[in-house]
């Protein structure tokens, strides 16, 4: 599920002084220095599309953007959690294809980093919501993903996304797993993003149409990763997209159709057209059922949720 995790920025942008590791440093010890009553939910990954959204519906998180905690750290991990604390993982790697030919760096987003959360967690009896994807499936099914269905990721991001989920759940007692699919903000340098783009600068475009999939609006899975932080009793396995599904060319067609394009400027061709580097599934849809059955708010149906993302809403 590619969420962001972008790199650091080696610029003045950074409150009190120009130099970001002074500035870490100092934000890493406040942290540390508050009482553990004031720590209640901390989201790593804070810069991404997910991890924002977050941010956005409850300001009184604690963001950790990678610029601020190396989650591959176990020393800088520790000393920011608390009992009590619920950590919710949106750092990952998501590169897809870099991940073919840069596997290490992938991994240690992906995996290790995820099990450093975990084992700080397990200490001090901390809870961990750690955001998976859709890629650790073949994408061979014909119907919707359960959480308990066989994995088989095709391709290197998707088989560190699946270490990162079993040294989680090996870790950490207290722990949920949720996977999602197609993540998008409408702005930035998503699909969604894109497409508007690509609308202003082509007459006609061509996308893929024999991948089919859910796409999901951030801020809707960032509130259901906050609904979730307040049931502890859930499964240890989720998963959480918007309703439905489409192909890439049908949310390509939504997207121009929602801001006044013809959608008939977009021709469907198939995935050869584009040759990757690595395996994209060609099934992604994941079955919300064990997300329902835990009392948990099940997310609006895509075209809702992409008309909300492009309108007065965001």
């Amino acid at each position: 599920m590619p969420t962001g995790y972008p790199a650091p920025r080696l610029t003045n942008g950074y409150p009190g002084g120009p130099d970001p590791q002074v500035y870490r440093r100092a934000r890493l010890a406040a942290v540390t220095a508050a009482s553990p009553a004031a720590r209640r939910l901390l989201v790593t990954g804070s810069g991404g599309q997910v991890g924002a959204q977050i941010l956005r519906l409850d300001p009184a998180a604690l963001g950790l953007p990678r610029a601020e905690l190396d989650i591959t750290d176990p020393a800088a991990v520790g000393a920011v959690i608390a009992p009590g604390d619920v950590v919710i993982n949106c750092a990952a790697y998501t590169a897809v294809d870099a991940a073919e030919s840069d596997p290490g760096a992938a991994f240690a987003v992906n995996a290790t980093g995820p099990a450093v959360l975990a084992a700080a967690c397990a200490r001090v009896g901390a809870r961990l919501i750690h955001l998976s994807t859709d890629y650790v499936f073949p994408g061979t099914a014909r119907a919707p993903y359960e959480t308990g269905d066989p994995t088989g990721p095709r391709s290197v991001y998707g088989r560190t996304k699946l270490a990162g989920e079993r040294a989680v759940l090996e870790r950490a007692a207290q722990v949920h797993v949720v996977r999602t699919a197609w993540v998008y903000t409408g702005v930035g340098s998503d699909f969604v993003a894109t497409m508007r783009r690509l609308e202003r600068e082509r007459d006609t475009l061509t996308v893929v149409n024999d991948q089919l999939g859910s796409p999901t609006y951030a801020r809707d899975l960032a509130a259901g990763l906050l609904e979730l932080a307040a049931h502890p009793g859930a499964p240890r396995v989720l998963h959480a997209t918007n309703a439905g599904h489409a192909t890439w060319f049908d949310l390509a067609r939504a997207v121009f159709a929602e801001i006044g394009a013809d959608p008939e400027r977009i021709r469907p061709v198939d995935s050869s057209a584009y040759p990757r580097p690595a395996r994209r599934p060609a099934y992604s849809v994941l079955s919300g059922r064990a997300w329902a059955e835990a009392g948990l708010t099940p997310l609006r149906d895509w075209r809702a949720a992409l008309h909300a993302a492009l309108s007065d809403e965001r």
